[in-house]
């Protein structure tokens, strides 16, 4: 290969470089958070879901799924990846 030939994939090598740093490695970070953050859950966290129901996590169910109470006495199972947001969370027992 010659210097014309590596000169024309140049653009192209810049252009993938450019996209990974601004579109693909902060997706994968995020995506870790979210990982992270949901692996941290307690009982007694306030949650969002994905779908917009606020509750509080009443039992940490089978690895992916979680029993969330929207209202008292009224307990609704979520899938784990679908929790968006904790807002709120409990002290660890001592």
């Amino acid at each position: 290969m010659d210097a014309n030939t590596i000169g024309q994939f140049l653009p192209l090598i810049l252009i993938f470089a450019i996209m990974y740093f601004l579109l693909i490695r902060p997706q994968q970070k995020k995506m870790k958070e979210h990982q992270k953050m949901v692996e941290n859950l307690r009982r007694g966290d306030q949650v969002v879901t994905q779908g917009g129901l606020i509750g509080k996590v009443a039992k940490i169910k089978e690895e992916n799924e979680v029993e969330v109470e929207v209202a008292e006495g009224v307990k609704v199972r979520v899938v784990r990846s679908t929790i968006a947001q904790v807002l709120s969370k409990t002290e660890p027992a001592a």
